[in-house]
């Protein structure tokens, strides 16, 4: 595909275009970002998307076929209604349709972790680590979990629209409840937030995982070592469940608590101790694509025809 690719990242704060030159040179040829201004509602959010397409039209004096966006949840393939959403007020509403009616173009969806996966997978790490891999389990791994599946260079979403949604899969009790109504997600135990719950359970102090990591590496902070390897622990275990599972070529691993050094060290480790396999092959790679992967992923989602099912 030669044509111009059009992608938009909806986030909870911002709203970010871009518009690549091709699939086969993703320079973006116009980026650009507006607030989304979620508390005003739904129908202002609509408003943002077509104000932020009429920006990236004017800019690159171009019209486009169809649109690629990343979503903060999921669109149900059956009831073609929002789910899943943390800007709560997407949930239950017909964002494809309404966007559709509102640009008079098709709009084609994926849930971040998947727009994440599927950049990687095209221009990222794994393209560069290995072009030839035929399945990519993408993660993010943050201030939430979640992930995607790439297959062939095409998103597998599943029957629900959850494929990847490892984040929510059960872990450990002790990660306590989680919002979405179970108790001891991934999210709960490995997510940043939860690290830095688990630390100030245990010290009575709340500091960021970042400062919590550097405690362990200096070597004076012993809850703080605990907190890291109770990281690379239950990483390890949460991600033998995917490669038991899916068994993918390879692991990319976006995310604020991705970018911890231990993950890469001492994760590959853990994970070697729950699979059901006498190795890990499988490389856990950091990403390449720093903050584009979002909107980048969701411009390749007009190459990839079968998001969405």
């Amino acid at each position: 595909m030669n044509q111009p690719l059009w992608g938009i990242d909806l986030g909870g704060t911002k709203v970010e275009g871009v518009v690549l030159e091709s699939l086969a040179n993703p320079s973006p040829l116009v980026r650009t970002r507006i607030d989304t201004e979620a508390i005003k509602g739904y129908e202002h959010i609509i408003g943002q998307i077509a104000k932020l397409v009429a920006e990236l039209e004017k800019q690159s004096g171009l019209r486009p076929a169809a649109i690629g966006i990343g979503t903060p949840g999921v669109l149900d393939p059956t009831l073609l209604t929002m789910k899943n959403c943390n800007t709560t007020v997407l949930n239950g509403m017909p964002l494809k349709k309404d966007l559709e009616a509102r640009l008079r173009l098709p709009i084609i969806m994926a849930n971040d972790a998947n727009c994440f996966a599927l950049a990687e997978t095209y221009w990222g790490a794994a393209k560069q680590h290995a072009p030839e891999a035929r399945m990519v389990f993408g993660i993010i791994l943050g201030t939430g979990v979640g992930g995607g599946i790439v297959i062939d260079g095409k998103i597998w979403s599943g029957r629900h629209g959850i494929a990847g949604e490892w984040g929510h899969n059960f872990l450990d009790e002790s990660g306590g409840p989680c919002y979405c109504g179970k108790t001891g997600c991934v999210e709960t135990v490995i997510s940043g937030p939860a690290l830095e719950r688990y630390y100030a359970g245990l010290s009575g102090t709340r500091i960021r995982l970042k400062e919590i990591a550097a405690r362990h590496r200096a070597g004076a902070d012993p809850i703080a070592t605990q907190t890291i390897d109770r990281l690379t622990h239950f990483f390890g275990k949460a991600v033998s469940v995917i490669t038991n599972l899916l068994d993918p070529d390879l692991i990319v691993v976006g995310g604020g608590v991705g970018n911890l050094d231990e993950l890469y060290g001492n994760g590959p480790k853990a994970l070697a101790e729950f699979i059901f396999n006498n190795r890990v092959e499988i490389p856990l790679l950091r990403p390449s694509l720093g903050d584009s992967a979002g909107v980048f992923g969701a411009a390749a989602l007009v190459v990839d025809s079968s998001s969405g099912k």
